[in-house]
């Protein structure tokens, strides 16, 4: 949806104004601020902005077998060979980083993409579930730790995969104690999420 805007705006600044504001989080306030922001900083700053956003399209791809995000495919947690086979199963690829700062989590990742949630018109096929089922009957990890989000959409992909991983003989559980209901992974801190991983529960 575009914003509305007076007749005083130029319409390059009108443009950026509404492609910014498309991103999550950011409102028409929020995107007409860093608009103005933007337009009071030098070029050579609004070229290196330009050219990161660039960057990250061209050169960050998705892992084959994680789908966390990466420049080599497969990334270096899939190919540590330190790493356990404990498959830890998120939403998005901020997750992992999140949980990677915990210290608390030797094994790999899933990263799903999202959780499901009929209200959004998600589903578990918009979803990397298929490939996690995959994964599990192939890689045969003793655990794999559920660690969606503590809200509604996190809860019922939790209850999804579990019905599907539970017959495979895999041991599925869920991070426990120390997570708010409703907050998401990447806002906890490494101390709770920690905590968290150490007490988790069996599904």
């Amino acid at each position: 949806m575009s914003v509305t805007h007076g007749p005083a705006t130029a319409q390059p600044v009108a443009r950026l104004i509404n492609e910014l504001a498309r991103l999550p989080g950011i409102g028409p306030k929020t995107a007409s601020r860093l608009t103005y922001h933007l337009l009071r900083t030098s070029r050579d700053e609004a070229i290196s902005l330009a050219e990161a956003i660039l960057d990250v399209k061209e050169r960050v791809r998705l892992c084959s077998t994680c789908f966390n995000t990466t420049e080599a495919d497969p990334c270096a947690i899939c190919l540590d060979s330190n790493r356990d086979r404990t498959i830890c199963v998120v939403e998005e690829p901020l997750d992992v980083l999140a949980l990677e700062r915990t210290g608390q989590f030797k094994g790999r990742y899933h990263v799903l993409h999202g959780a499901v949630s009929p209200v959004e018109g998600i589903g578990p096929d918009q979803l990397k579930i298929r490939e996690l089922v995959d994964r599990v009957e192939r890689d045969r990890p003793e655990e794999v730790i559920v660690a969606t989000n503590l809200d509604l959409p996190g809860e019922a992909t939790a209850a999804y995969l579990h019905r599907l991983l539970a017959p495979l003989g895999v041991t599925v559980s869920r991070p426990a104690s120390g997570l708010p209901a409703g907050g998401d992974l990447e806002y906890a801190d490494e101390v709770t999420l920690g905590r968290a991983l150490v007490g988790r529960r069996v599904l």
